[in-house]
């Protein structure tokens, strides 16, 4: 799945259970962790390849061989994307705070997400690092599935906006 939606998903599911729940969930903070898998690793290769196509030294936003090369990018992407890690952080951060970090499940959406909706070489390694273990689901650039996840988008976000009329702002 894309970053966009994977914030958009992350944030609509931290909106109805904050209301649902009566808990304080921050919004930024879900969208921050759901955003978090894809951005560590690719955001420092993005703006390297885009300051070299500003500055002249490449002519293309796609690698040439005159460049850097990110492969310690896949190392990276394999970490953010294990359900391990994700344990492991979330499970010391509870601990350190006394209280769950709910605003984390950004992150456990996205890994969940991405096990479905990647293939090839950005297939997850859910299990990283005790296991190599990968599914290849369907690519989320796939025109159906981004109209249909998009369409869930637009329909859970307006149900959150109705709900939220109907309930009164005040009351989540």
């Amino acid at each position: 799945m894309d970053v966009v939606a994977h914030v958009l998903w992350a944030t609509a599911a931290a909106a109805a259970a904050r209301c649902r729940f009566r808990t304080p969930i921050h919004l930024g903070w879900t969208a921050a962790a759901a955003a978090l898998p894809d951005l560590v690793p690719f955001a420092g290769p993005a703006v390297i390849r885009v300051s070299r196509l500003l500055t002249g030294a490449a002519s293309s936003l796609l690698p040439d061989g005159s460049g850097p090369r990110f492969d310690w990018v896949w190392g990276v992407y394999n970490a953010t994307h294990s359900a391990v890690l994700f344990g492991a952080v979330f499970a010391l951060v509870w601990f350190l705070r006394k209280r769950p970090p709910l605003e984390m499940l950004g992150w456990a959406l996205h890994i969940a997400t991405d096990i479905f909706t990647h293939t090839g070489i950005f297939a997850v390694r859910f299990l990283w690092p005790w296991s190599p273990a990968r599914f290849d689901g369907i690519r989320w650039e796939t025109p159906w599935l981004l109209a249909a996840n998009y369409a869930a988008l637009g329909a859970a976000w307006l149900w959150l906006w109705w709900a939220g009329r109907v309930r009164g702002r005040a009351s989540c």
